[in-house]
């Protein structure tokens, strides 16, 4: 007796179609299992059968072959225990042998007792099922809610073997999850920490609404206890709202990663390492590679605290992402590109003690130590760098003050909202693709949208000259100018925009000497 029943699993962010045929005779009792699987899946033998009989059912004394098409993809984890078990005892007949699988997906892993067990990367199998043509799919009840996002097919959410049998044979039938998409909010922000906290630093807060309006890499520079930690927090209060395509990328990486604890994730990432992270855990990878922090702050924030204390190894590998938007990991078993387009946002000190150049403190370091200190910051990270931030010491008067807290994130939201409509209405005008950000626009698209009148062109060619800037930075500087003329809804780019934009780039001359 053959029997196939429909699983999935996952390969990079992306689902894909595994056939489990079952291939029974009667003849002495033997389990083999094959298709390439790793060393997880090789034992779903005990699992399976363990759970058959503490569910109370026999498990078929038969010759059982077992294979996971297609061969030649590697197969790993304890998803396809679920349709095994389904696979074996249909051919043993429990199952209705008539019973008809093809516009079926089972997926999920076995606890010795029979119970369904959560699993990682629900989501994509969900819409790569879907897309196959599937009518439904069964999945184990915690991973219901991020199944049910995806529109287009009926979710089952199973708790345990005995329950999935008994709807399959149509004793008891189990009811469908309803979708959750009819409730999603994508306009949520209310776990971020809000603007409204931060006394003083206009200076900073101006910056980084820029920022966020452009979608720009943004380094602040300070003493301690200025807020750049603060500021970095909030900043993700302040980002646009999440389209529904966003969201469902998003939620897709964090699924594969085994971090989702929810169903669709409606609020932009924020992710921060350590200092001591590695590069694996970065950029992602691993023996059987999986996303790193880059790609879990995909459509929002990496922030990188204490800068100059990552490994330089590590931060040099940031360099790729930030211009490609994706970085693919190869690895002996396989070659997996996961998208990581991010906001990179760092802090650091100007020194090892944090009060090189601070007028009411004095620094205990070096000059020497000061520039090996910064030395540890590369110039071409630098250039990709959009927006220098320098953040002075807060006064008391700051603190204590009346009216110092300024505007709450929900209003400056609207503005950076606002800039981004802007921005799509221009690109469109143009006849350009919307959506992209002015931080990512092509040389082309500078060309179209970033023309400068004389004095503009002028006050550019001076800044150029006197900070020495790379062509990098010259056009990073262009990209900051257009992202202010939008938050102003101007259509062209005015010598006021560009001062203020060449203003962000002005620590390199300070700090490291360049120019």
């Amino acid at each position: 007796m053959l029997s196939k029943i429909y699983s999935s699993g996952v390969l990079g962010i992306e689902g894909f179609e595994v056939t489990v045929e079952c291939s029974a005779w009667d003849r002495l009792p033997r389990f083999e299992l094959v298709g390439l699987p790793d060393a997880a899946v090789k034992e779903a033998k005990n699992r399976v059968q363990s759970a058959c009989e503490n569910s109370g059912y026999v498990f078929p004394p038969l010759d059982l072959m077992i294979n996971l098409a297609p061969a030649d993809i590697k197969k790993e984890g304890t998803v396809f225990d679920l349709a095994i078990m389904c696979a074996i005892l249909q051919s043993d007949g429990v199952i209705p042998r008539e019973y008809d699988f093809s516009d079926k997906c089972i997926i999920g892993e076995l606890s010795l007792s029979g119970e369904v067990r959560g699993i990682a990367g629900v989501l994509p199998m969900a819409v790569s099922a879907r897309d196959l043509g599937k009518k439904e799919i069964f999945v184990p009840y915690a991973n219901r809610d991020e199944a049910t996002v995806v529109s287009g097919i009926t979710v089952y959410a199973v708790k345990t073997l005995r329950e999935l049998v008994e709807h399959l044979k149509g004793n008891q039938l189990i009811e469908p999850t309803p979708s959750s998409l009819p409730t999603l909010d994508l306009t949520a922000h209310s776990d971020a920490p809000d603007f409204y906290d931060v006394c003083g630093q206009l200076k900073a807060k101006r910056a980084l609404e820029i920022a966020a309006a452009g979608g720009h890499n943004v380094l602040m520079i300070g003493p301690p206890g200025t807020g750049k930690s603060m500021l970095a927090k909030r900043l993700s209060s302040i980002l646009p709202d999440m389209d529904f395509e966003e969201a469902l990328e998003t939620t897709k990486i964090h699924s594969v990663s085994g971090k989702l604890r929810k169903g669709l994730i409606t609020t932009r990432p924020f992710r921060s390492p350590h200092h001591t992270v590695t590069m694996p855990g970065l950029v992602g990878g691993g023996t059987y590679p999986r996303p790193g922090e880059i790609s879990m702050a995909h459509n929002g924030i990496l922030f990188l605290d204490e800068l100059p204390e990552f490994s330089k190894k590590t931060t040099e590998s940031l360099r790729q992402p930030l211009e490609d938007g994706v970085v693919t990991v190869t690895r002996a078993a396989a070659k997996i590109t996961y998208p990581a387009k991010f906001m990179l946002v760092c802090a650091m000190n100007p020194c090892r003690c944090g009060y090189f150049g601070d007028p009411d403190k004095k620094c205990s370091c070096t000059p020497q130590s000061v520039s090996k200190y910064l030395e540890k910051v590369s110039g071409p990270l630098l250039d990709r760098i959009d927006i220098e931030i320098e953040l002075p010491s807060v006064s008391y008067d700051d603190i204590a003050g009346k009216g110092n807290h300024g505007e709450p994130s929900s209003v400056i939201r609207e503005r950076v909202n606002a800039a981004r409509r802007f921005t799509n209405e221009r690109l469109a005008k143009a006849g350009d693709r919307t959506g992209v950000l002015n931080a990512n626009m092509s040389v082309d698209m500078l060309r179209r949208h970033c023309e400068l009148d004389e004095e503009a062109s002028t006050l550019m060619r001076e800044a150029f000259e006197s900070l020495g800037l790379s062509a990098r930075g010259h056009d990073r500087v262009l990209r900051v100018a257009r992202t202010i003329a939008d938050l102003d809804g101007c259509e062209n780019i005015n010598a006021d925009h560009i001062a203020e934009a060449i203003m962000y780039r002005s620590l390199d001359r300070k700090y490291w000497k360049r120019g």
